[in-house]
């Protein structure tokens, strides 16, 4: 991405940091507890299934990419007691992360650090499980990101990911970042063993109901109305799309 791509983003992570209205709208629709602080679309129930599936012990080590303000990372290093690395380009983001984690973790227990989806700029082989949530689509093409996770899974290490894709691939109307995404192929091309890609239509009705609890909202902030932007856009072509959760292995 682009300086003018972290730029945008630092912008709307610096709305958010001043909108509780926001994130009241996702923690209802999600499920999420307020301490979360996160911006994402994935429900309580989905960042259980997260932990799980790294199956992480304390001390392992775990990597949070395209983190934003880091809520899903530090609730999995927190149940699980992995030191974790989170990373995002936009420092708005990793600036919040940092507060967060110290309100929640023990001192030492997480580290934020400025990289994208396909530059890191961490050493290869040292993680034991990497949590990539609903970001790989703007890696260009996805299947670099891929790589990259590859790249820095140690041997057994453990992936998940949640991410979007067409409901129909030949569906133009899909945007190409999101038609780029096929995690059955692109996941075994990428090196990773045991792949499991499954559709989850309950974390997609629940973003449903966030989106039309956004459009209820008082537009009271710029952060409300941009996500009231993002929910009117989406629920235009809300079928157009699959939710998708996978998860793999290093060999």
């Amino acid at each position: 991405m682009t300086s003018l791509d972290a730029a945008y983003f630092d912008q709307w992570y610096a709305d958010m940091d001043t909108s509780p209205a926001r994130d009241a709208v996702i923690a209802r629709a999600m499920g999420l507890p307020p301490q979360l602080r996160d911006a994402g679309t994935l429900t309580w129930g989905g960042v259980g299934e997260v932990a799980e599936a790294l199956r992480l012990g304390p001390g392992a080590a775990l990597l949070d990419i395209a983190c934003g303000r880091g809520g899903y990372g530090i609730e999995v290093a927190l149940r699980t007691g992995a030191r974790l690395t989170g990373v995002d380009f936009s420092a708005v983001a990793l600036e919040r992360a940092r507060l967060t984690a110290a309100e929640r973790l023990p001192a030492g227990q997480a580290e934020f650090r400025v990289g994208t989806l396909t530059g890191t700029g961490l050493p290869g082989g040292a993680a034991d499980g990497l949590m990539c949530i609903d970001a790989v689509q703007f890696a260009e093409p996805p299947l670099a990101a891929l790589h990259e996770f590859r790249r820095l899974l140690a041997p057994g290490g453990r992936l998940a990911l949640t991410c979007w894709e067409p409901a129909d691939r030949a569906d133009k109307s899909v945007l190409p970042r999101i038609r780029g995404v096929d995690l059955r192929r692109d996941l075994p091309a990428a090196g990773f063993l045991d792949v499991e890609v499954h559709d989850r239509p309950d974390w997609r009705a629940a973003e449903r109901g966030l989106w039309e609890a956004a459009l209820a909202a008082p537009d009271d902030d710029p952060a409300v109305r941009s996500m009231q932007a993002e929910g009117r856009r989406t629920l235009e072509t809300f079928d157009t799309l699959r939710r998708v959760y996978a998860t793999a292995t290093a060999p």
